[in-house]
């Protein structure tokens, strides 16, 4: 595309948010020093300058000079670090004071995390970068990771490498290639930075092979078994981004000119990546569907379902939704062997609801205003969506679970249409209508997608959405609040959203009821005074007061007996719904005072 030929920071941006968590940083020793860590250069110039004080030299302007002038060498790190330190815990603590802050530097801002490491260490947050790879000693990543609640696997010597969690079950891999200088095994001279142990040098050809790489602050013309690991890599599938602040020099065109690298000119590092982190977050923002589009996909819905000719256009339509829901979600790159975190969670709920709105929204219509013909296909999308989320089996259980998210919010979003308009017979067919499991026995959908019967409940995940800590009903009032806002496409006037989003939940709770039998219910009764007299899953109406009341005077109102009982609803039984009433009645009193 033209407009992007000169864009790279942009292309860089859409590559990370369409291949999420693929990319892997590369990072040297100029990410940090903005942070007033100095590079390796710097610290050979101060040590020369350290040395020849001592020695009697005056001041001088240019050490640099100064040294060629009297060695007749260039300024080696390297070598004078040997000359100075001969064992590798002697270089350690020489290295320790230039990194280590004083109350001086933390007092004034210094060698602390840079807003690189921040935007690095969001980026990282929102499962967008999963590796990184350092040259560097220091601690920044690592205390800029935890400041966003990221808690990193960090492999900083071979023996870390073997007990370390693999990196491709890791929400994030640091991998301190040099070591950590609190170490005494840090990679330091020529001849250490040789070879890497061939334990690194099989984990970065992997690394190497199955991402693309960001380079920042790295010159690639020293860390010889670092070139040597960038040059065996064949694989150009995904690209290499390299940064520079002038032109890359002669080692690192090398490399480049290997992996078809991208050159992005930049002023530093921590602009570029504070200016990266933003667009990706835009471009996130961006994927939701235009509210304009989802509204010209509801009307069409609203169209179609009035008039019968328009069948055959309202199940393609539905159909193309649905497909493109599907790929969105397969094509996200969502992985569930990504580490557990809050953040993630939160992401991954957002992300399903965004994409899941426009086919949600037009099930609402089919809901409120369909005749009953559209029933099997709605059956059909929330199956199809439930068996795309079971076709995947390894993984954490939370992300696996997570999955069916979106047949959830199909099914709450139709059977809140039904409820609107009071089509009973079709809701109650809704609720105990099956869905297929694979290699497991057949279930309700009220079974299935439930409320606490979903197995996306488990370990009370939900009350990890901000302010739902305390929330007795988390999933039911998050539901509540997502449905409110696409209510506008299918619900219209009603005095009290809340109310039919209760009754809603109260009527599956009921379907969900008839699992049990009379006899076993009196048994119950007899037995168990005051406790509940068979579970079922039960929503906001289980403490809501004021809902509560209202619902078990509508249950027990003819006029909804009569309907309900008509629709099949409490096994055309009067007393079974008597039954029901006295059950969610115990909900109510446990559930209140819990």
């Amino acid at each position: 595309m033209a407009f992007l030929r000169n864009d790279p920071l942009t292309q860089l941006a859409f590559s990370i948010v369409e291949n999420k968590g693929v990319f892997a940083v590369l990072i040297g020793s100029g990410l940090s020093r903005s942070a007033n860590i100095p590079t390796g250069w710097e610290i050979t110039l101060d040590l020369v300058r350290r040395v020849a004080l001592s020695q009697g030299i005056e001041e001088q302007p240019d050490w640099a000079k100064w040294f060629r002038d009297t060695t007749g060498e260039e300024p080696n790190y390297s070598v004078l670090l040997e000359s100075l330190a001969t064992s590798p815990e002697e270089r350690r603590s020489i290295l320790h004071s230039y990194i280590e802050p004083d109350q001086s530097d933390r007092e004034e801002g210094r060698k602390i995390p840079t807003p690189a490491h921040q935007a690095i260490a969001s980026l990282v947050r929102s499962g967008h970068i999963r590796v990184i790879i350092t040259t560097n000693f220091d601690r920044l990543m690592e205390n800029a990771l935890r400041e966003y609640g990221v808690e990193p696997t960090v492999v900083s010597s071979v023996d870390a490498l073997k007990g370390a969690e693999p990196f491709s079950h890791s929400q994030c891999y640091l991998l301190k290639l040099h070591g950590d200088y609190k170490d005494a095994r840090i990679l330091n001279t020529d001849s250490e930075l040789n070879a890497y142990p061939k334990e690194y040098d099989s984990l970065l050809d992997r690394l190497f092979d199955e991402h693309g790489l960001i380079i920042c602050g790295w010159s690639g013309e020293w860390d010889h078994a670092l070139r040597a690991a960038f040059l065996r890599a064949p694989n150009r599938r995904y690209s290499v981004f390299w940064t520079t602040r002038d032109s890359l020099g002669v080692g690192a065109q090398e490399l480049a000119t290997h992996r078809r690298a991208k050159e992005i000119q930049i002023t530093g590092a921590d602009q570029f990546f504070s200016v990266l982190q933003q667009k990706v977050e835009t471009l996130e923002q961006s994927r939701r569907q235009n509210p304009l589009s989802i509204e010209l996909l509801i009307n069409s819905a609203k169209r179609y379902i009035a008039k019968a000719e328009y069948r055959v256009q309202l199940d393609e339509l539905f159909s193309q939704s649905t497909e493109q829901l599907l790929e969105k979600i397969d094509a996200s790159n969502l992985a569930c062997q990504v580490q557990w975190s809050q953040d993630e969670f939160r992401s991954r709920i957002q992300y399903y609801e965004s994409v899941t709105e426009p086919l949600a929204r037009m099930l609402g219509v089919l809901g409120r205003w369909g005749d009953g013909r559209e029933f099997a296909m709605v059956l059909d999308i929330i199956r199809t969506l439930y068996g795309n989320a079971e076709k995947v089996a390894n993984g954490l259980t939370v992300w696996l679970n997570m999955r069916s998210y979106p047949a959830v919010l199909a099914f709450t979003a139709y059977g809140l249409g039904l409820t609107r308009a009071q089509r009973w017979h079709d809701m109650h067919g809704l609720l105990s209508s099956t869905l297929f499991r694979e290699h497991r026995e057949p279930q309700k959908v009220v079974s299935t997608l439930f409320l606490w019967s979903w197995k996306g409940t488990e370990n009370e995940v939900w009350k990890n959405i901000e302010g739902f800590s305390d929330r007795k009903t988390p999933l039911s009032d998050h539901l509540l609040n997502v449905m409110t806002e696409w209510k506008t496409s299918f619900v219209g006037v009603e005095p009290n959203f809340e109310l039919m989003f209760d009754r809603f939940e109260t009527l599956a709770s009921l379907v969900s009821f008839e699992d049990n039998d009379e006899a076993s219910i009196d048994e119950s009764i007899a037995t168990n005074s005051g406790e509940i007299l068979a579970w079922m899953p039960v929503g906001r109406v289980g403490w809501h007061t004021a809902s509560y009341k209202a619902l078990v005077q509508e249950l027990e109102s003819e006029t909804t007996i009569v309907s309900l009982l008509k629709a099949g609803f409490a096994k055309n039984s009067r007393r079974f719904l008597q039954l029901f009433i006295a059950n969610l009645g115990r909900y109510n009193k446990r559930m209140f005072w819990r």
